[in-house]
């Protein structure tokens, strides 16, 4: 094959270039530049690439390497979240070494998996392939997944197995629980104070709310046990409130957000009509307007129930299959009628804040394991 920049170089190139994802269109950018340096490498390799828009400035690299049916997909996305300028001891968009660890943004998460599985393919034979490999770069999935949605609804990539690089410490990943983001705004009436019954206090309907989303946190407590996650049951939290303007008035507007983590098994879609109902016994009983609206589509939860991919990645890593609270891109690439396992190297517990790194020695241990999972599965 041709030869490439070593997989240092390519992270470092991959690492400069900005791909923020962001629902906060002041910090969010493109991705572009980081799918057409992916797709350079890959053709030099032999891939034939197609760079798929998925919204303005957002795109995603479905690059395929043989022909035929099944075979293997290595996917990663190509985005970041925000940083925290401060925080870093260097620059975020320039690739450091220290204490043989490469320090960037998206080093780990998930940059440096897809510079990896170029230099595996680079180091194999295209001529033997009886299978497909096919290595996905996605937009978005730090914010909406949208690059993962749209690759579903599209219906491709085709192929037998996935293997979605996110940082498990090289410890394969065999469910994940799902993201719910929701938003409650009650809307009442105001009113002066000194006569509450004039108006429709929207701070009293959300206490009732609230009193009705603690039980149904305990009903999912009680009754949705899963015995494979460390926190075995589906989790309920409210994250922040707004609402009223001053303590002579009562409040005619409250506004809740809230986020459910449902465990493999649970429809996204029966959870919100569950709270629906509760929130119109509320509405039934003040008289205020409630309206629940997700902030982001719904990631189901993931499953992965056995397979000749899991227990393969289980031979090659030494490890037993886990479940993660952490989201990904996984159930999407399931709806694909692929088998799935979230795998690659670097920890969740270093991403997403300042100086995040990928290991050296872990980044060169999965690349013998990308290698293997090729030769199995493509050759």
């Amino acid at each position: 094959m041709a030869a490439l920049p070593s997989w240092i170089d390519m992270l470092t190139e991959l690492v400069s270039h900005r791909s923020i994802s962001s629902a906060n269109p002041d910090l969010d950018t493109s991705n572009e530049a980081v799918i057409d340096a992916l797709a350079t490498w890959a053709e030099s390799l032999g891939f034939r690439c197609q760079k798929l828009p998925v919204s303005p400035g957002k795109f995603n690299l479905l690059a395929t390497l043989g022909e035929g049916a099944g075979g293997l997909v290595l996917s990663g996305h190509t985005d970041t979240v925000p940083f925290d300028a401060d925080g870093w001891d260097s620059d975020p968009f320039v690739l450091t070494q220290r204490d043989n660890r490469l320090h960037g943004l998206g080093s780990t998460d998930m940059k440096g998996f897809l510079a990896l599985a170029l230099t595996a393919v680079s180091e194999l034979n295209p001529k033997h392939l009886r299978e497909p490999l096919i290595l996905l770069g996605t937009a978005d999935e730090e914010s909406s997944m949208d690059g993962a949605r749209a690759l579903a609804q599209a219906g491709y990539p085709r192929a037998r197995f996935a293997v979605i690089g996110e940082p498990t410490g090289l410890v394969p990943v065999r469910a994940h629980k799902g993201i719910l983001m929701e938003r409650i705004q009650i809307n009442g009436q105001s009113a002066h104070s000194s006569n509450p019954d004039l108006g429709v206090s929207a701070l009293d309907a959300m206490h009732r709310v609230i009193g009705e989303l603690h039980d149904y946190r305990n009903e999912l407590k009680a009754d949705q046990v899963d015995p494979g996650f460390s926190v075995p049951w589906p989790t309920l939290n409210l994250g922040c409130i707004h609402g009223g303007d001053a303590p002579n008035r009562v409040c005619s507007d409250c506004a809740l957000d809230f986020d459910l983590r449902p465990t493999p098994g649970l429809d996204p879609d029966r959870l919100r009509a569950q709270i629906d109902a509760r929130l119109a016994q509320v509405a039934e009983q003040t008289g205020a307007d409630i309206r629940r609206t997700p902030l982001f589509e719904a990631v189901p939860p993931f499953g992965n129930p056995g397979g000749a991919l899991l227990d393969h990645c289980a031979e090659l890593t030494g490890h037993a299959p886990i479940t993660v609270g952490f989201g990904t891109e996984a159930p999407f690439l399931a709806a694909l009628d692929m088998e799935v396992v979230v795998m690659g190297p670097g920890s969740i517990d270093v991403a997403h804040q300042p100086n995040e790194y990928l290991p050296i020695d872990q980044a060169q241990q999965s690349m013998g394991i990308i290698k293997q999972l090729i030769q199995k599965h493509c050759l």
